[in-house]
């Protein structure tokens, strides 16, 4: 891992493949960091410059005194792109990273080449559609309590401890696990983990996220640069109804199916994502 100054504070990235060549940016979510694209990289190695950062407060990055609001990862993200001399770009997203690579799609048309997306974070317009599972609404209304979501994400460490083996078909071995633990050792390191629920767009709230990431997507949707979606046929957030649609919304967009898996698909199918955006690297 490698890391450089951005506005107030570091962001560490994973870098792979010839500097200056085409760049592919892999943005994680939540509460994952670059770690989880190590097995997709190098399979896109060969055909472009490959980075992957780590969200502000989140990996090896720096945890700011800041609210973590989606406005923030994007500016450090900017900031970020601007620091390695980044001109053009394809961007790949999952989770939060999806919502995020539409946002700098959308704010810099010019210089994005490629989007591809998987179980990326989009408006539900009700809780059943956000998630399948009553357990899963449950814990996410619960965390977006006052009092219960600082119990349950900063005290128990439960986003880690509890729903994060369950994103994979796949178990994580203890080392894995290890990983993904390690930049949340304090309850106060897990602030940022807590920030993204509170974010999570559903029922229309909250409205100014709802709203802004509705705005990203229309203009995502006419744009004629390249998308691909990649989906697991019983995905959490982008099943196969929900990739189908998308992909007939977005002009220009490729629908790739994966084998079976949950919402961290990287773990499962690292393989077959990684030939898939090289296969379709514009």
């Amino acid at each position: 891992m490698q890391s450089i100054p951005v506005l107030d504070s570091r962001i560490a990235y994973r870098e792979l493949g010839e500097r200056g060549a085409h760049a592919v940016i892999f943005l994680h979510g939540n509460p994952t960091h670059s770690f989880i694209w190590r097995g997709i990289m190098p399979h896109v190695a060969g055909k472009a410059w490959c980075l992957a950062p780590d969200l502000i407060g989140f990996g090896a990055s720096g945890k700011p005194g800041i609210e973590y609001s989606f406005l923030q990862h994007a500016a450090y993200l900017e900031a970020f792109l601007q620091q390695m001399e980044v001109e053009q770009f394809t961007l790949v997203g999952q989770d939060w990273g999806g919502a995020l690579a539409i946002h700098l799609a959308a704010r810099y048309p010019t210089k994005v080449r490629g989007v591809a997306l998987m179980e990326f974070v989009r408006p539900s317009p009700t809780w059943e559609d956000f998630h399948p599972l009553e357990q899963a609404r449950e814990r996410f209304k619960l965390m977006r309590g006052p009092g219960t979501g600082e119990d349950f994400v900063l005290q128990q460490n439960a986003f880690i401890e509890q729903m994060l083996p369950k994103g994979s078909l796949r178990p994580l071995t203890a080392e894995e696990m290890d990983a993904y633990r390690a930049p949340f050792p304090t309850p106060e390191s897990r602030k940022p983990v807590l920030a993204f629920p509170r974010m999570m767009p559903i029922a229309g709230e909250p409205a100014e996220i709802y709203q802004l990431i509705e705005r990203n997507e229309a203009i995502m949707a006419t744009a004629q640069y390249p998308k691909l979606i990649l989906f697991s046929p019983s995905g959490v957030l982008t099943p196969r109804a929900v990739a189908e649609r998308y992909a007939d919304k977005f002009a220009n967009c490729k629908l790739v199916e994966l084998g079976e898996g949950t919402h961290n698909i990287q773990e499962d199918h690292p393989e077959a994502i990684g030939r898939a955006i090289a296969a379709w690297l514009p």
